[in-house]
């Protein structure tokens, strides 16, 4: 039995089934998503916040962008030596957003500040599955605050920093396999807010030629703390309860990855843009997970479980189509690949590697006013592992999602 609990306990806290590498989510930008989220070489308007600061200084005017997605995932389990799928979670809506704002304060000085969700998920596995003693719920988010500055060197080079303020939160619910006198199974809920963290993002844009432009950005990694969170136990038997204290509560930490990019944009033709990104995520931060308890659960007054992820690349590329002076019509795809090792597959991160289709058009109302609309399709290859290194749920998965969006931006 202590085993047992100190096995389901080791299962990651605060990782998820984001539809990205990992527990990231690379919806940053209407515009970017229609175009396979490229941007660290172009210019991309107010969300150059996010993908390069150093472009910020060059984009010509003040504006703010508001803009939110609709993430809709599936996953499916299949047991091994089953026949079929043996569960599918019934995820809710995931909404990650992008809200951005960029002023002029000189020629060659800008300021802007923006909010964004790059890591984050939801999964519901229900409480019925097999792998229930592993996951029935998870949610978490992380929200980023960054105020930016940028400055125009030449009017071919520009640098930019931000200083990204983080603030986050997680509910992860999973079964005990114990049960109370009428029969119902235990479960167990740890629920808790991060402490504010800090981190960084940097970027250089370089425009050499006409229709060439370079860039190159990192995004710091973050810890994030979690002090004090609740955990909170349902029907445990009388004769169990001295392993299940009351008024428990834990500690963990979750890295956010750093990620460094490289990125061109080419414009073709006179209509024509083309782009491609090359991102590199540090993955290797996340080694393992523990928790600490203010009181022995199971008998341990920690628990820790190997996560080991590998540092792993993002491949995108893209292109915008300008149809007239108003209209603008996006594609783009990428290759994300797993930081997921084999053997460490868990119903929290059933990762693997990820292709990523993208649509999008763009069309101006007036001069101050345009709306983006994007769709990205995501499909990740299907996984079989015995997850035999991290405590997780041996068998096969297989994920898509389906991602439309919409986003508003003005002028001034």
């Amino acid at each position: 039995m202590k085993s047992k609990i100190l096995a389901l306990l080791g299962s990651a806290l605060i990782s998820g089934t984001a539809m990205a590498g990992g527990y990231q989510v690379n919806l940053a930008s209407q515009r970017q998503i229609g175009m396979g989220h490229t941007g660290t070489g172009l210019l991309t308007g107010t969300s150059s916040i996010f993908f390069n600061p150093g472009a910020m200084s060059h984009i010509g005017y003040n504006g703010v962008t508001i803009g939110g997605s609709a993430l809709i995932s599936k996953i499916a389990y299949s047991a091994p030596e089953s026949y079929g799928v043996t569960a599918r979670t019934d995820n809710p809506m995931g909404t990650p957003f992008q809200a951005y704002g960029v002023y002029n304060i000189t020629d060659k000085l800008s300021a802007g500040l923006g909010v964004y969700t790059p890591f984050g998920s939801t999964a519901n596995w229900g409480d019925e599955w097999g792998g229930r003693y592993a996951l029935n719920q998870l949610q978490l988010q992380a929200i980023f605050v960054q105020p930016t500055v940028s400055y125009a060197i030449t009017d071919k080079l520009g640098i930019g920093i931000g200083l990204t303020y983080v603030a986050g939160s997680v509910n992860l619910q999973r079964s005990v396999p114990v049960q109370s006198q009428d029969g119902s199974e235990g479960s167990i809920e740890l629920d808790g807010n991060a402490e504010p963290a800090f981190g960084f993002n940097a970027g250089i844009y370089f425009q050499p030629t006409e229709k060439l432009s370079l860039g190159v950005s990192y995004r710091s990694k973050v810890n994030m703390q979690l002090e004090q969170g609740d955990v909170m136990f349902s029907n445990i038997p009388a004769a169990a309860r001295g392993n299940f204290p009351d008024g428990t509560t834990f500690n963990a930490e979750l890295p956010l990855p750093s990620t460094l990019s490289f990125g061109l944009g080419f414009k073709a033709t006179e209509r024509l843009t083309l782009a491609a990104d090359v991102n590199y995520v540090g993955w290797d931060a996340y080694e393992r997970l523990r928790f600490d308890f203010s009181q022995n659960v199971a008998g341990s007054p920690f628990s820790e479980a190997n996560r080991n992820y590998e540092n792993a690349f993002i491949y995108r590329i893209g292109g915008e189509y300008m149809v007239n002076d108003a209209l603008a019509l996006r594609a783009g795809a990428y290759l994300d690949k797993t930081p997921v090792q084999d053997g460490y597959l868990t119903p929290e991160t059933p990762d693997s590697d990820s292709r990523g289709l993208s649509a999008g058009i763009g069309y101006s109302v007036s001069e101050n006013i345009s709306i983006d609309a994007s769709f990205l399709y995501i499909n990740k290859k299907e996984r079989t592992d015995d997850a035999n290194l991290s405590n997780g749920v041996p068998g096969t998965f297989k994920a898509v999602a389906y991602i439309p969006g919409i986003g508003l931006n003005f002028k001034f």
